[in-house]
């Protein structure tokens, strides 16, 4: 017979410090002979990306030792830091100085870009014997420029500025640069301001030979993305003229129109907030491998014939299609309890975890996602719902749980429904978490993403409180123990839900936005004209601004509230934090304000992470009433 004892109180293994280490964080993988590499964040050495290795006799070992650093500082939110060759030479983006470094098989790393302060890389690809990044320039006085370039990567350490080569730009943004198999090609990803990469983009290609001759091979109406060559010289990409990301295939030799291939109402694509995201890659028969996201993410196999066949995977969430060799891929995303890297035979179906991949707990305590859609007043609301899971504990007869309503960042992104880590910390001591796809989120097609178009305050507080109130009208959730959490964009929504709703009890923002203004005149390049699309222009929409910013409504800061912002934050300054405490102090609204020391946005050493969720906790625990053994008592002002 199980004890009976709270919600909230239930005692629990799953410790803060086991959610931090079973968080895995991954950037990018490759196939390297007989050896499989990925970038590993290690929260142990304050989330330095080392570059690790499996050897062919099944050993890990560090590549990229300490204190290199392969992050990338591109668009402020960076990715492909690195890339590597079949021969095992390595390429990568130090974080410290952002130039690019050649690390050869038993050498130091050799600097091959020149020094030059405001000047970075990323988005590295090796391809047919090229070295092709994306570099970001600042100009004084201006917005940065970028452009695709190819590097020098034999030169025995030239570092002159003789060893970049610019091949492309035009755009405000580029990404996702992709080499024919002859080398004479280049295709990339395009985009302007005030348009962001899932607005509205542009695929080009040009020959390296004559840069400047420029052939869009799509027409800036829909957010095309990552274009891929195949041996014949057809070109491969990801477009959505139905309103929906699919696969097309096209001939930029002819400009013949795009066709379809395996059209579903499912998306191959999402945000491309980082330089390395792959959703696709065509194999050597012919065939393709794709990620297919409708709530949750599907591995599918698209055959010769235009079918698409799923694919047994553990994962749902997350998914990305790193590297592929013959009838085999690496593939990176989320599964129930833990993340991880996989191989893939597409063959015979066998799938074989290479890092992370399995929960390191009993499944008993993993909680199952429950797909829940709610009507709201913008149309229906989509979400997971995991509810409180003990093997051992249950709650005394007649009490309903206390939840946390979870709100994603982007605000253009989207969660998979796969409990992870953090999930399962809350969910074993017997709180409920319901994690919401609200309007603007992405793998429910381009109407669903786009209605947050100059809703964003109303559409996102509004579907978040229905789904809450959903749930609790449902009787699955104690409906006066509903808690609002959120980070970045979701830490906007957090603080609009509490001062436009009287939904919940409590608020936790992450490095959250309180005043609208203050952001758009803050943050970096990338997202410097986002909030046209989610708010309006400025300073047409300058009221706009006010009236939906939660900072000008401070009276209506009612319930306690957790604070959690890093130092070192560049997207969402610590000043709009301050200004909330602030706000709080003149509300006498009971609160918390935690600033951790060398975190940016989104946090990234165990020691930060395990204070974190133990801080929430403590801080659930005081608000709603209940016991948090083991984790000692927030001090609220």
């Amino acid at each position: 017979m199980s004890a009976q004892l709270p919600y909230g109180s239930w005692p629990s293994p799953l410790t803060a410090a086991w959610a931090s280490s079973s968080s895995l964080r991954l950037d990018g993988a490759a196939f390297v002979g007989d050896e499989i590499w990925w970038g590993e964040s290690l929260p142990d050495e304050a989330g330095r990306v080392a570059v690790r290795r499996r050897t062919a006799d099944g050993g890990v070992e560090t590549v990229l030792p300490g204190p290199w650093n392969a992050r990338s500082r591109v668009h402020e939110y960076g990715g492909g830091a690195w890339t590597v060759t079949d021969d095992g030479i390595l390429f990568f983006v130090d974080k410290g100085d952002q130039r690019v470094r050649r690390l050869r098989p038993g050498g130091t790393p050799e600097a091959l870009t020149p020094a030059d302060e405001g000047t970075s890389y990323g988005g590295l690809r090796w391809q047919h014997g090229t070295l092709l990044a994306v570099r970001e320039r600042e100009q004084a006085g201006g917005t940065p420029t970028r452009h695709i370039v190819r590097i020098d990567h034999d030169s025995d350490g030239d570092e002159s500025a003789e060893s970049v080569t610019v091949l492309a730009g035009g755009s405000d943004f580029v990404a996702q640069p992709a080499l024919s198999a002859d080398g004479e090609q280049l295709a990339w990803v395009a985009w302007d301001h005030p348009d962001m990469p899932w607005d509205r983009t542009r695929v080009r290609v040009a020959r390296v030979a004559d840069p400047a001759h420029v052939t869009d091979v799509t027409d800036g109406t829909t957010a095309a993305l990552q274009p891929e060559w195949l041996p014949t010289g057809e070109l491969l990409l990801i477009d959505e003229p139905t309103g929906r990301w699919n696969l097309y295939r096209t001939d930029p030799g002819t400009q013949t129109a795009a066709e379809p291939i395996a059209p579903a109402d499912a998306d191959t694509g999402g945000g491309l907030w980082v330089l390395g995201a792959r959703w696709y890659a065509p194999l050597d028969d012919g065939r393709i491998l794709a990620v297919r996201t409708h709530g949750a993410d599907q591995l599918v196999l698209v055959d010769r014939e235009g079918g698409g066949i799923p694919l047994p995977f553990p994962a749902t969430a997350r998914l990305q299609i790193e590297d592929v060799r013959g009838g085999r891929a690496l593939v990176s995303g989320a599964a129930p309890g833990a993340s991880g890297l996989w191989i893939v035979d597409v063959g015979d179906g066998e799938v074989t975890a290479v890092r992370g991949g399995m929960p390191d707990v009993d499944d008993v305590w993993i909680p199952h996602a429950r797909q829940l859609t709610v009507e709201g007043p913008h149309g229906p609301v989509h979400a997971f719902a995991y509810a409180p899971t003990h093997p051992e504990v249950s709650a005394p007869a007649g009490e309903l749980p206390p939840y946390l309503v979870w709100v994603h960042g982007g605000p253009t992104a989207h969660v998979g429904g796969t409990a992870d880590s953090k999930v399962a910390y809350f969910t074993s001591r017997g709180i409920g978490v319901l994690d919401v796809n609200y309007g603007g989120s992405t793998g429910y097609g381009r109407s669903y993403r786009e209605r947050l178009k100059g809703q964003w305050g109303i559409v996102d507080v509004d579907d978040v409180a229905a789904a809450a109130r959903g749930l609790a009208d449902d009787g699955l959730a104690d409906g006066a123990r509903l808690a609002i959490e959120g980070g970045s964009a979701g830490g906007w929504t957090v603080l609009a839900a509490l001062v436009g709703t009287d939904v919940f009890g409590a608020g936790v923002s992450r490095y959250g936005v309180g005043d609208a203004r203050a952001l758009a005149a803050d943050t970096h390049d990338f997202e410097a004209r986002y909030l046209d699309g989610l708010i309006g222009p400025l300073p047409e929409a300058e009221q706009v601004y006010i009236d939906r910013s939660p900072l000008s409504r401070p009276e209506r800061f009612r319930v306690p509230l957790l604070l959690l912002q890093g130092d070192e934050d560049a997207v969402v300054p610590p000043a709009q934090a301050e200004a909330i405490r602030d706000a709080l102090v003149a509300q006498n609204v009971p609160h918390a304000y935690v600033l951790y020391a060398g975190e940016g946005h989104g946090f990234r050493r165990s020691e930060t992470i395990i204070h974190a969720l133990e801080t929430e906790l403590a801080f659930l625990g005081q608000v709603f009433g209940f016991d948090t053994p083991g984790v000692a008592p927030v001090e609220l002002t």
